[in-house]
């Protein structure tokens, strides 16, 4: 580790162009700076023991892409700690140790990152940054393979890791760089997040950081309008969608053309996204030109049915008077208002479900001079408002922004950041997500039988069976992951990887003919 070229800092606001986590902001005042191998020397003097030498001898400095079963140890490599007694704790530093070491697909995430096997400047100039145990913040990590990323996250053992951009030379060489704008973000993901926080106005089951399958289907709406949006209408293949741990969602759009989109069009993409502006208090949220975007009237036609269901019968949230006098602000009609409003003084009880069919009903009632044009895109608007996505814009609109790596455990609640499966969405609960406890507890608990019925299992690629020759083939060693169920999420994940790097050498092909080409005189 280059303790001279790494910063270790503390939580702070961030200034200026400053890039930010996703939940945690950096300092990068110089005078905030910490060596990290001068305290490990100095602890080395005082404590006798040198630092690292046992976890750098258990890695092979080669790193094998050919060699699946070297990506997770055996399950004798490294004893399980037994689950810490205190109730509250979700996460502990050996467990995480465990976690590293047993299942977290270091392998995948390179080659996802890497856009290949071969180690390229994709990987090796990509930042990544740390928070360690101690809630110090150390940034402007890079590594040439998984190994070296796999290595380092050992010896550190940190609550969770984030990746930056991609930058134009070796993030650790930056302080060496003599001339101005020699070091700068050049490719990175378009990324977007989705936060539960952000309706907490509209949500009447769950507030804050707490979720439930009610609350969590402002996720899935979402989910379904922006990547219907970045497929049809930017053409983006290549979309993956990660639970954030806790209560929201995150959008890797890793199409080339994605990654190197400069800041403007990153801009421009997330304005085009953006819908609801505004904050809970800030009068109407939403407002639309007519004729409408395509993009708005697909989106409608999404949203309409999770309104009547989610908004209007789940949250139920024109039973409470402010939101129920919140929509009679929005409606176009003075005349309309007052009725509606009089019918719901004498009826408080009404349901939201009720009260939206009121308007209708009383407009009918009150039809002479009513503009039932106004009154229609009045009631888009509101849907809109109460199911549209609500994206932190922010997080999409620059390269230097760093986002929660898959598969970290969430430190406040234990669990892992899954993709989510597109095709899958309705079905995916982030309840059920696997917790770090409870992988290890999976392993522990597996039984050499289970390999067996995995083997009989349709399309499984076991290793079992007979050879060319009729003898019986040795059994492929069972990973550990494949005896948790973190499994079918990495399944996926490598799957996605592997489309992904497919569709991407053509590309590389091509460019190749074409720089040959342009060399024929």
């Amino acid at each position: 580790m280059e303790g001279k070229e790494d910063e270790v800092l503390s939580d702070a606001s961030p200034s200026g162009d400053m890039p930010k986590s996703e939940d945690q902001n950096a300092d990068t005042k110089d005078n905030k700076e910490q060596d990290v191998e001068a305290d490990d020397r100095q602890e080395e003097e005082d404590t006798g023991v040198k630092k690292g030498v046992k976890l750098e001898d258990m890695f092979d400095d080669d790193d094998d892409d050919e060699d699946d079963d070297e990506e997770f140890p055996d399950s004798d490599a490294v004893q399980i700690p037994d689950k810490p007694a205190a109730p509250l704790a979700q996460v502990d530093p050996e467990s995480m140790s465990a976690f590293y070491q047993r299942l977290f697909p270091f392998k995948y995430l390179f080659q996802w990152l890497n856009h290949g096997v071969k180690p390229s400047t994709d990987f090796g100039n990509r930042e990544f940054a740390f928070t360690l145990p101690n809630d110090a913040y150390l940034r402007y990590q890079s590594f040439q393979t998984a190994d070296a990323l796999h290595k380092e996250v050992m010896r550190l053992n940190p609550s969770r890791f984030e990746i930056g951009p991609v930058y134009s030379t070796n993030p650790r060489d930056r302080k060496t760089l003599r001339k101005p704008g020699a070091f700068k973000p050049i490719a990175k993901e378009l990324v977007f997040d989705i936060d539960l926080t952000d309706y907490d106005d509209i949500r009447t089951c769950c507030s804050k950081a707490n979720i439930c399958l009610k609350c969590w289907t402002f996720v899935t709406m979402s989910i379904k309008v922006i990547d219907a949006a970045l497929r049809d209408d930017f053409g983006f293949q290549h979309i993956l969608w990660v639970y954030s741990g806790r209560r929201g969602a995150h959008a890797w759009v890793c199409d080339k053309v994605a990654r190197n989109l400069p800041d403007d069009r990153r801009r421009a993409i997330a304005g085009y996204l953006e819908v609801v502006r505004g904050g809970s208090q800030s009068g109407k949220r939403v407002n639309l030109r007519r004729p409408l975007h395509p993009h708005i009237t697909r989106s409608i036609d999404t949203l309409r049915e999770y309104f009547a269901s989610t908004v209007l019968v789940d949250q139920d949230p024109f039973s409470r008077p402010d939101q129920a006098a919140r929509l009679i602000e929005l409606l176009p009609d003075k005349t309309l208002r007052a009725a509606l409003q009089k019918k719901w003084d004498s009826a408080p009880g009404r349901s939201s479900s009720s009260k939206w069919a009121d308007i209708d009903t009383v407009a009918k009632a009150n039809s002479r001079g009513l503009d039932t044009k106004a009154l229609l895109e009045a009631k888009q608007d509101i849907v809109l408002e109460y199911t549209y996505p609500r994206l932190d814009a922010e997080v999409s609109k620059k390269l230097i922004h760093l986002l929660k790596s898959p598969f970290v455990v969430h430190p406040g609640t234990g669990r892992v950041c899954v993709p989510i499966d597109i095709e899958k969405l309705d079905d995916f609960n982030p309840l059920d997500t696997p917790t770090l406890f409870q992988l290890l507890d999976e392993i522990n608990s597996w039984n050499p039988s289970q390999a067996n019925q995995q083997d009989k299992t349709p399309g499984s690629d076991s290793g079992s069976g007979q050879d060319e020759t009729g003898t019986a083939a040795k059994p492929r060693k069972i990973q550990d992951y494949e005896k948790t169920s973190l499994k079918p999420y990495i399944d996926y994940f490598r799957s996605f990887v592997a489309k992904l790097n497919s569709d991407e050498r053509p590309a590389k092909r091509e460019r190749t003919d074409d720089d040959l080409n342009a060399m024929e005189f």
